[in-house]
């Protein structure tokens, strides 16, 4: 069988382009995505010179070159060339000599384009520059933090610890690693910390560190010098722009090892020196981290570096899951119907019973960020003027997954009901369960259950409910 066609179609349908040259540079193969990335025809490449094909690109920046003349391999470098039809691309490229022997006949590049996201992120870097000038010329002095300790909601007693903690962190200047699953709100909780601390005027930032690619995310962090790579300008990174305020790491586990070692570095310092750049600068920034997965994990994963969480985990902050707080439901329910009526025009002031007990009962793993979504999707369904929240207008997938479970009842004799004896039985439910629910804590469920604490006390003994 004759192999050859069929390693050219599947090299021609795979999504990463593929460029393959003989010893003099000439074209030999060149696949589909590889023209669509270039924009040029196949047909027209095929026979052609690296350097006619990308004249920008010198003896010492094309890759394909490097590969011949030195047998230099090249694993994931940022590459930045201009086309023949004069337009800028910038891939992700992985290069390999090809030998006979010990003779170098050739040389394959595998290439992914990124010349959108390049693109994107320039454009951001670029408006965060214009607010960096902006401050620096006093005609802002506000951070972008937008919440504040007061408007995180919940009464139960693991997320109020979690509150007590970082507000106690806001009054020093020490990191802070703030952990918990996707959704809990671990961004609003760093800014709580930024808005009460004595940096609250100055800038707060927040990065993902899953968002950027790792190619670019070195010139994000500590900005560019012109000629660092084609293409680069003379820009400040996100610490410089951080400078005097704070700067929020998000998903931290998701920063490149070697990324995170630079970072180490200059939190050690206390300097910052661009990519491409030979002087240092002198930085005061306030870090904040975040991970959706527990830092345990992460170590054992070895995706975090040991020093590097030593040096974050000074202050650290355990954020519960809804699945954890879920007495809170009624008060998140409470502040999203004011959110969203607010949003649509609505007028929707409560919620049934029995929608309420389904949202108490789902098992939420998307935490506050799904109970926000389901609420807002209950928003579109129902009808102008509607007033209340029923459960049909919930998503259809919370009334899939969830079991209510049936109501306690008390079965009347004689034809005779009971209703002092319902209502003591409903109320005592009613307490163990808030009770339950905020581990015990008699404040905290006086609070939820909107009674004093001595009354609750009182009713705690009446229905001999202990921790």
């Amino acid at each position: 069988m004759e192999w050859s066609k069929h390693y050219e179609w599947v090299l021609n349908i795979v999504h990463v382009g593929v460029h393959v040259v003989d010893k003099n540079g000439t074209t030999v193969f060149y696949n589909q995505t590889m023209a669509e990335i270039d924009g040029m025809e196949r047909e027209k490449v095929l026979g052609k010179t690296i350097f006619h094909l990308y004249p920008s690109l010198t003896s010492e920046t094309s890759t394909l070159n490097l590969a011949l003349k030195k047998g230099i391999e090249t694993v994931e470098a940022m590459q930045t060339y201009v086309n023949l039809q004069g337009k800028q691309i910038t891939t992700i490229n992985s290069t390999h000599p090809l030998y006979e022997g010990d003779e170098i006949i050739g040389a394959v590049e595998t290439a992914k384009d990124i010349t959108r996201i390049v693109r994107m992120y320039d454009q951001t870097l670029e408006l965060r520059k214009e607010l960096f000038e902006t401050k620096k010329k006093g005609r802002a002095s506000k951070g972008s933090a937008d919440f504040q300790f007061c408007d995180l909601i919940g009464t139960s007693a693991n997320f109020q610890k979690a509150l007590m903690i970082a507000k106690k962190a806001a009054r020093s200047l020490s990191p802070v690693m703030i952990c918990g699953p996707t959704g809990t709100g671990k961004e609003l909780v760093a800014q709580s910390i930024h808005n009460a601390s004595i940096r609250r005027e100055e800038p707060f930032i927040a990065l993902n560190c899953a968002a950027v690619p790792k190619e670019l995310m070195e010139g994000l962090l500590f900005g560019t010098t012109r000629g660092a790579f084609t293409g680069a300008i003379d820009r400040p990174g996100i610490f410089e722009q951080a400078n005097g305020g704070t700067l929020f790491l998000d998903e931290l586990n998701s920063l490149d090892l070697l990324l995170q070692a630079k970072l180490l570095r200059v939190l050690q310092d206390g300097k910052v020196r661009r990519l491409g750049g030979d002087t240092e600068k002198e930085m005061d920034v306030r870090i904040i981290t975040a991970m959706n997965i527990q830092p345990a994990k992460a170590l054992e994963q070895k995706i975090l570096r040991t020093d590097l969480f030593y040096r974050l985990n000074v202050v650290h902050v355990k954020l519960p899951t809804l699945q954890e707080r879920k007495s809170d439901i009624p008060l998140l329910v409470t502040y999203f119907l004011k959110k969203f009526n607010e949003a649509f025009g609505s007028n929707v002031h409560e919620i049934s019973d029995e929608a309420l007990q389904l949202l108490r009962h789902y098992h939420w793993p998307g935490n506050i960020r799904e109970l926000s979504h389901a609420i807002e999707s209950a928003f579109n369904v129902m009808d102008i003027g509607y007033e209340r929240l029923e459960k049909r207008h919930l998503p259809e997938h919370l009334l899939q997954t969830t079991t209510v479970p049936e109501q306690v009842s008390i079965v009347p004799q004689a034809g005779k009901i009971d209703l002092p004896n319902i209502m003591e039985e409903f109320e005592r439910e009613t307490i163990l369960q808030a009770f339950k629910e905020n581990d015990g804590n008699i404040s905290q469920t006086a609070k939820a259950l909107g009674v004093k604490r001595q009354a609750l006390q009182y009713k705690l003994n009446k229905y001999g409910i202990e921790k």
